[in-house]
């Protein structure tokens, strides 16, 4: 058989790229639940790098888990008080046309919500301190503009980014109260960072929302913003330190195994990697949607490529060393340390496949560009 697989022979699948762009809860349980024991599995087990506070956090899902799979009362998500969007649209168009008043507020899609608000904004240099200057900013459609002040808003903006496409990263201490939002915007020669930092929590979450819907193209008339909102507020009331405090008590009642939850090490695992020009060993993160370079003693991303911007990409082998062409003759190279050459390869290759899908269930996959991507020394 092929891959040495036998008839009736068992086998243990998982999830080797992690771009799940069509996942519905009301149809694809299985895959979820199957990509919750894989992420269970793999920070037990010390598979997957992950800080302290990324550990505990997921810990306190999986007992919330654990404890609503042994309710009785639990929720149906799928009933019928969920009505569809567009079964709602039709609800109020036939409402408006008997003459009457509909009050949902798809009445009127054509209007796109605006935020404007005081915000904080830091752009990251060399040699300068993370000082941050208050702006005014005004977010429309999928693009953010700011102006020194209110008054100035009717007037060319000191400037205006479109956020469609770029990284939109969450820089939040509850306990601390800090609210911000770290912004990676794609240029030819890598990423553009900056910071936002917002004043309280409902005005983060408005903001954050607003510019994770922005980088997936879509806008605040989207029927996901409002429930983005929520989720992100609700977040936010769950990393709260100060709830952790009113449950003390009851802890120690609870019957909790901590080997369950968490990894029994908090050990890190990098596969280096030597740039081009470089005299030391860096980290090269592989993301969904773009390469990452990262400082080995400090861990801080130093430059960013993403797939959309790749022009070509050559293996040598031999060298086992990979060089990428980008957009605007900007390329780079590397050498595989720890690991091998081919998994990068087959990374990069399955990712840009996967982001050339459309979102239509009756697609055909095309499986002779995937091995084409992907395969080795063909």
């Amino acid at each position: 058989m092929e891959q040495g697989i036998h008839e009736d022979e068992q086998l243990l699948l998982r999830f080797k790229y992690y771009s799940f762009f069509d996942l519905n809860p009301k149809y694809d349980a299985v895959r979820i639940n199957q990509l919750y024991e894989q992420a269970r599995w793999a920070i037990l087990l010390e598979e997957i790098d992950c800080t302290e506070e990324e550990m505990l956090i997921f810990a306190a899902l999986q007992y919330h888990i654990s404890k609503l799979s042994l309710s009785a009362e639990i929720q149906d998500f799928t009933s019928e008080s969920e009505v569809d969007e567009i079964e709602a649209a039709l609800s109020n168009l036939e409402v408006t046309l008997e003459g009457g008043r509909a009050d949902s507020p798809l009445e009127d899609i054509t209007d796109i919500p605006t935020l404007a608000d005081n915000l904080k904004l830091f752009r990251p240099k060399k040699l300068l301190l993370k000082a941050f200057k208050q702006y005014w900013f005004v977010f429309k459609d999928t693009s953010i503009a700011y102006f020194k002040n209110k008054e100035l808003e009717q007037g060319e903006p000191v400037e205006k980014l479109n956020l469609r496409g770029c990284e939109v990263v969450p820089d939040v201490n509850v306990a601390g109260r800090k609210f911000g939002i770290k912004l990676l915007i794609p240029v030819a020669d890598g990423m553009n960072e900056m910071y936002l930092r917002c004043d309280h929590e409902n005005q983060y979450a408005q903001w954050m929302a607003a510019c994770t819907l922005a980088s997936k193209g879509k806008t605040m008339a989207d029927s996901s913003y409002q429930p983005e909102v929520l989720n992100i507020l609700s977040f936010l009331r769950m990393k709260n330190r100060n709830s952790a405090s009113q449950l003390t008590s009851s802890l120690e009642n609870m019957d909790v195994n901590p080997e369950c939850f968490v990894s029994p090490r908090c050990a890190k695992k990098h596969k280096s990697k030597q740039f081009k020009g470089s005299k030391k060993d860096e980290i090269l993160g592989v993301s969904y949607n773009r390469l990452i370079k990262i400082d080995a003693a400090t861990g801080i991303p130093m430059t960013t490529w993403r797939f959309t911007n790749i022009k070509q990409w050559n293996v040598n082998w031999e060298t086992r060393q990979v060089v990428i062409e980008f957009d605007q003759n900007v390329s780079t190279a590397f050498t595989c340390l720890s690991a091998d050459c081919k998994i990068v390869h087959e990374y990069i290759g399955g990712y840009i496949f996967l982001s050339t899908r459309s979102k239509d269930q009756n697609e055909t996959l095309d499986e002779d560009l995937f091995h084409k991507l992907t395969g080795g020394q063909d």
